[in-house]
């Protein structure tokens, strides 16, 4: 089972994962009600490297980007779960507003993102293309979304 990592152990994870060639494949997001959506987004992540290590947006973070009544879930709730996920080797919380701080850290090899990426800007591109990281978008798997799921939610 994988834990919850401050920044300052996941860069020492990784750096020990460097000297090993393994291969550091990382995504984002905010997870709030987990689903089977988020497990097999998580699946395929980890299908293209050797560890997983994904960012999670703390509480005012997801407060800040996704509005009143966000996150439901709080966030050491939120990553214990992510932790908790057979693909997963890592979680770190952060507050900011784009992972970049957490790719510029890490440097991971590849970088995962959802498949809606790919009609719409990636803040984080740049970075990962400056030190010549990969991005990979994964498709969703289809109807299975936090959003649908709290309308579902609110029709009860």
């Amino acid at each position: 089972m994988s834990e919850v990592l401050s920044l300052n152990v996941a860069v020492e994870r990784r750096n020990a994962l460097r000297e090993q060639g393994k291969t550091l494949v990382f995504t984002n997001g905010h997870f709030d009600l987990l689903h089977v959506g988020h497990l097999d987004y998580m699946e395929k992540a980890r299908a293209l490297g050797d560890v997983l290590f994904v960012g999670m947006n703390g509480d005012s973070s997801t407060r800040r980007l996704k509005g009143v009544g966000r996150p439901i879930v709080p966030a050491v709730e939120r990553a214990r779960l992510l932790a908790a996920l057979r693909p997963v080797d890592g979680v770190i919380i952060f507050e900011t507003g784009t992972a970049d701080g957490l790719i510029r850290a890490l440097l991971p090899e590849i970088y995962v993102k959802g498949g809606d990426y790919a009609d719409r800007p990636l803040p984080e591109r740049r970075t990962v293309e400056m030190y010549g990281g990969q991005i990979a978008l994964i498709d969703y798997l289809p109807d299975h979304s936090t959003s649908d799921l709290i309308q579902r939610i609110k029709a009860l």
